[in-house]
């Protein structure tokens, strides 16, 4: 061969192995991209694929930890399924839960009351004997200043007797003295001064104006002092007895205005957070059959009985004609507001004593268990504070059925 040959046959074994060279590189670099598609694929198909190196592996790890502590995975809610034919026999019926008006209703016995602020004592403030008694029976009506007794009191008497002479002995030195000199003018100012202080006297002893410028015109004392009524009304106590003896401060009569009256009304304490001053009640009395009367709240009393567990609401009522007595009964009726409220039918909510639940109708003949917070209770609805959202169908009857079919299978918590 010659040299010519030799040099074209190397440049040909350069260029052929320099081409195997570029193929075998291009066909075993693609099957690392179809292993790579592959494991892709499989990420979001059924069988994933292993990390390329450990530190990866580690941060998959720390990340699904992070997000299991985030979201923690609750237990499903207690599901059961009834067939409809079974639904049908146990009598399943059910109801929307809906917001809608509450209006609650509270019924109570109410007892007809004295106005305390009528109500007045009629008493001496010294002691004496009873001579002569104007009002003689309890129940009578007086009118304000009719006289009610009259009084012998020694130390009465005394008292104006010591008041005439002092007027005598003023009108005495009046018509002697001329008041020549400064002496004469004093002792008659001081004679004035004890005047006025005995008429004072007179009237802290409970004597009227009226009875003092009669004993002051007539310079003679009164041996019974007449005791008059302060107000108007009935005579509902009677102590006084004639020719007995009275001591200073003792009642004698009792006297009620009956023009007004108050109401008192029962209120359980587990309805006490509802009452207000200001709200109004029907009051209907079972000796005035047909007839209904509008009392206002206007006070609520602070204590709570220990026995009834109840408070008392107090309502006041005119009674100008007297038609309500004391210690008459009668029957309330507070209506209250409540606005509107999530609501569901009572019969759907169970009581376990621990918890509330409600029977959800998912559709199917599937019912899921829910415990529920209840709120107040009013005409046959009862409030949900949370459990349940608006629109959902619960169970309104035969509930302890569903209940006892759920623990039967399994199915209740």
């Amino acid at each position: 061969m010659n040299r010519k040959t030799i040099i074209i046959t190397s440049i040909f074994v350069v260029i052929a192995g320099v081409s195997a060279l570029f193929l075998a590189g291009f066909f075993f670099n693609k099957p690392q991209n179809t292993t790579s598609q592959t494991q892709t694929v499989h990420q979001h198909g059924a069988v994933p694929q292993k990390p390329a190196n450990n530190m990866e592996n580690m941060s998959g790890m720390n990340r699904g930890a992070t997000s299991s502590q985030e979201t923690p995975q609750l237990p499903p809610l207690p599901t059961i399924n009834i067939p409809y034919d079974k639904q049908q026999m146990i009598g399943v019926q059910t109801g929307i839960a809906s917001v809608q008006p509450m209006m609650k209703q509270i019924r109570t016995i109410g007892r007809v009351s004295y106005d305390e602020t009528k109500l007045a004592t009629v008493n001496t403030k010294f002691e004496g004997y009873i001579e002569k008694l104007y009002i003689n029976t309890t129940g009578e009506y007086v009118r304000k200043g009719q006289p009610l007794a009259e009084i012998y009191s020694p130390e009465l008497l005394s008292t104006q007797m010591e008041f005439i002479n002092l007027l005598k002995w003023q009108h005495k030195d009046k018509t002697v003295s001329n008041y020549k000199d400064d002496i004469d003018q004093m002792l008659s100012n001081d004679a004035q001064n004890v005047i006025s202080a005995s008429k004072q006297r007179l009237k802290l002893f409970g004597i009227t104006e009226q009875q003092i410028n009669n004993i002051e015109k007539t310079k003679q004392p009164k041996r019974t002092l007449t005791v008059y009524s302060p107000v108007r009304g009935y005579v509902i106590q009677k102590q006084a007895l004639q020719g007995t003896k009275v001591e200073s401060g003792q009642a004698l009569f009792d006297v009620a205005d009956l023009s007004t009256v108050w109401i008192l009304a029962d209120i359980y304490e587990q309805d006490l957070p509802l009452i207000r001053e200001g709200q109004k009640a029907a009051i209907n009395f079972p000796y005035y059959p047909g007839k209904t009367f509008i009392a206002t709240i206007n006070y609520v009393y602070p204590t709570l009985d220990n026995v009834s567990r109840t408070a008392k609401a107090r309502f006041t009522i005119p009674n100008s004609k007297g038609i309500f007595k004391p210690q008459m009964y009668s029957d309330m009726e507070i209506s209250i507001g409540l606005g509107s409220q999530l609501a569901v039918p009572e019969s759907a909510v169970i009581n376990t004593g621990k918890r509330q639940i409600v029977y959800v109708d998912l559709g199917n003949g599937n019912f899921q268990q829910r415990v529920v917070k209840t709120g107040q209770r009013a005409n046959g609805m009862i409030q949900i504070l949370s459990g349940i959202k608006a629109g959902e169908v619960v169970s309104t009857s035969a509930n302890f059925l569903i209940d006892s079919e759920a623990r039967l299978k399994g199915g209740a918590q």
